[in-house]
C-alpha cells in the first residue's frame, strides 16, 4: 500500500512538471524612474503644487503644510545644506532641510525639485544673510552691500526629490 502511495505521489509530481505551465514567476517590478533623485524623507511627486501658487497659498497664513514643485535657482555651494526654489516673484524662496539631516547635491540649480514640507513666513538677519552669500560665492563686495534684513517665505522640507 505504501508503495502505491508513494508511486502515485511521484507520478502525479512528473505529470504537474510536465504541464505547460511551469511555474514561471512573472517578473511585474514596476518601472524605475531613474532621472530622479531622492533626498530625505521618502516623498512623491503626487499632488504637488506649482511653487509659483505658493504666495497666494500663504496669504492669511504664518505657516503651510505643502508639498511644491519647482525650478532650483541656486544651492549652498559650501555642502547643498539649503536651496533657493523659483516661487515666481522678484525673490527666490530659501529652502532648508529638516534637523539639517540631509543635503542636495551642489549641481541641482536648474533642475526642477519637489520639495515636501512646510513654508512659513520668515525674517532673515543680516548676519544670515551674509552667510548665504558668501554660501552662494557672492563676492566681498556684494556681501558688504547687504545691510537690512528680509521678511520672505521659508521653507523646511523634511524631503526632496531632484529631476536629472
Amino acid at each position: 500500500m505504501k508503495n502505491i502511495l508513494f508511486i502515485s505521489a511521484v507520478g502525479i509530481a512528473l505529470l504537474s512538471g510536465c504541464s505547460n505551465n511551469k511555474g514561471e514567476v512573472k517578473n511585474e517590478t514596476a518601472a524605475v524612474d531613474t532621472t530622479l533623485r531622492f533626498f530625505g524623507a521618502s516623498i512623491t511627486q503626487d499632488n504637488a503644487v506649482a511653487s509659483s501658487q505658493l504666495t497666494e497659498k500663504m496669504k492669511g497664513k504664518d505657516s503651510l503644510k505643502i508639498k511644491l514643485t519647482g525650478v532650483v535657482e541656486a544651492v549652498c555651494q559650501k555642502k547643498g545644506c539649503w536651496m533657493n526654489l523659483n516661487i515666481g516673484g522678484s525673490e527666490p524662496m530659501k529652502v532648508s532641510f529638516k534637523d539639517y539631516a540631509f543635503f542636495v547635491p551642489k549641481d541641482a540649480a536648474g533642475k526642477t525639485a519637489f520639495i515636501d514640507g512646510v513654508a512659513f513666513k520668515d525674517t532673515i538677519s543680516v548676519a544670515d544673510l551674509k552667510h548665504y552669500a558668501e554660501d552662494a560665492g557672492k563676492s566681498k563686495e556684494e556681501i558688504e552691500k547687504i545691510t537690512q534684513p528680509e521678511i520672505n517665505i521659508g521653507f523646511e522640507a523634511n524631503g526632496v526629490i531632484l529631476k536629472k
